[in-house]
């Protein structure tokens, strides 16, 4: 019995000789790797890289319009979220469609596969609904023109536009930073976003309503206000928040598509346009959404570090529900090797696949980091858990970034031939007649690179693509997947009326 007492005595001092050595050894290399990281620029404090201390007064999110958001609480009963003040009316709540469940069909135009929307349809819809007694939206007693009864319909969002209009003056956008257990704090911002993304829809819509009722001037101020939504959501730190950005920014371009392609806009309009997408710069945003989430993963594991707990929320019974779980007897090691996997994965696989240098983001090299994370992921490492779950899904989103850039490059060049063709009558023979007199420098490629492709049609209109995803000249065709959206990873990215 005294020897094996002894032999456990001398067993579990080696056992904390090495969890000794092993925590020094990961808060040493963590320690390092951040040393040397912050001196080339970089940021692992998240409260250093997304501050909270904006004044009110400066910050959109916190503007009057926001009030009945931050009010909000979860309602178990009712399974939504609702307002705990007597003020109910919910001014940003702003859909284009109606709450009895029915949907318009056929009347979404799409910018990246040549079609416009189609008011028409919008039109009746409406007015069916009135008909039927839902009486949500306001209609005239006989029909007008398309547009027109469409603009009237959404003329009950014309004071919160306003609203929003003003808030969207206030130079900053920060949300807020939550802890990995407030349920509150990130219920809210899905809930911010939803109402941003509705009022996007509704903002796309009363703009080209406003350009099929020649009111081009009401519809540029629209697109200034999308495109200043889009960019107060990039200033935030959550790569969420720069997907719905990006959302944002492709409900934008429709309009712009939508007028192009019925020579709605005249040269200054068109000139300012191609300004203000010009400063659009995604993938200048797609390396500060990476770092977000980095930084973000850092301090998720420095919070369970520090705090022994493991804070995570689930939702039971439709209702979020905060969850922890002790991790006192972790090991620290675990914790600060997993900070380093995941910032070396980040910093050394997947913010080089941006070239911003270059202004170029290679597929082939995206799918190759694609492919080494799935075979690392075969052979477990507690110390790459948290590399694992998070650099997968970003990944990802590398791909929705380029298209997003690409579409906004696209636009760009449009605007430029537009306005070729009101000078001349007639869309060029090749895009080298349109700099610098219509745009200041074509962009290229972002793809491979190379000039964008371009010819006219026989039709007097043109095609105007990238090699897209593939990296494949398709000869601009667009592929379609089994719903009827275009496919980002086959075929072409085109811009074509």
């Amino acid at each position: 019995m005294r020897w094996g007492l002894l032999g456990l005595a001398i067993l579990a001092t080696l056992i904390a000789v090495l969890i000794t050595e092993e925590n020094w050894r990961g808060k040493r290399d963590w320690e390092a790797y951040k040393r040397e990281a912050e001196a080339r620029g970089e940021r692992f404090d998240w409260l250093a890289f997304a501050p909270t201390n904006i004044p009110e007064d400066q910050n959109f999110v916190k503007a009057p319009v926001f009030s009945n958001l931050w009010a909000m609480e979860w309602d178990a009963q009712a399974q939504d979220w609702k307002s705990n003040t007597s003020n109910t009316a919910d001014r940003l709540r702003m859909f284009p469609y109606r709450h009895d469940g029915g949907w318009p069909t056929n009347v979404d135009g799409a910018w990246d596969r040549g079609r416009l929307s189609r008011l028409e349809g919008w039109q009746d819809y409406y007015r069916s609904g009135a008909t039927n007694g839902v009486g949500e939206f306001p209609v005239a007693s006989q029909p007008q023109s398309p547009a027109a009864d469409v603009l009237l319909a959404l003329s009950k969002f014309a004071p919160a536009i306003e609203e929003l209009r003003a808030a969207s003056q206030r130079p900053c956008s920060r949300f807020g930073v939550f802890s990995a257990d407030d349920t509150q704090g990130f219920g809210l911002l899905t809930q911010y976003l939803v109402r941003l993304k509705g009022c996007a829809q509704v903002l796309q819509l009363r703009a080209i309503a406003e350009l099929n009722d020649n009111q081009s001037t009401q519809a540029l101020d629209d697109i200034r206000l999308l495109l200043r939504l889009g960019d107060l959501l990039r200033q935030e730190p959550l790569l969420i928040e720069h997907l719905v950005g990006i959302a944002i920014t492709a409900i934008t371009l429709q309009p712009i598509y939508e007028g192009l392609a019925q020579h709605r806009w005249n040269d200054a309009q068109l000139a300012e346009l191609e300004r203000m997408l010009a400063a659009e710069d995604f993938l200048a945003d797609c390396r500060r959404a990476l770092g977000g989430e980095r930084t973000f993963a850092i301090d998720f594991f420095e919070n369970e570090r520090i705090s022994g707990e493991y804070k995570t929320v689930e939702v039971i019974n439709g209702k979020p529900k905060a969850v922890t779980i002790s991790m006192r007897l972790m090991p620290s090691a675990f914790f600060y090797q997993n900070e380093l996997a995941c910032a070396r994965g980040i910093d050394q696989s997947l913010l080089p696949l941006v070239d911003l240098t270059n202004r170029m983001v290679s597929p082939t090299a995206v799918r190759r980091t694609e492919a080494e994370l799935k075979r690392e992921a075969q052979h477990f490492s507690p110390y790459k858990i948290q590399t694992f779950l998070t650099l997968p899904a970003v990944i990802q989103s590398i791909m929705k970034f380029a298209y997003i850039q690409s579409g906004v490059d696209l636009a760009r060049v449009g605007c430029a031939l537009e306005r070729y063709h009101l000078a001349h009558g007639e869309y060029p023979e090749t895009l080298d007649a349109l700099a610098p007199q219509f745009i200041e420098k074509l962009p290229h490629d972002l793809i491979n690179g190379q000039p964008l492709h371009y010819w006219r049609t026989e039709d007097g209109k043109f095609v105007l693509y990238s090699v897209g995803w593939n990296e494949t000249d398709d000869g601009g065709t667009v592929v379609l997947t089994k719903s009827g959206i275009v496919g980002r990873e086959n075929g072409d990215w085109v811009w074509k009326y």
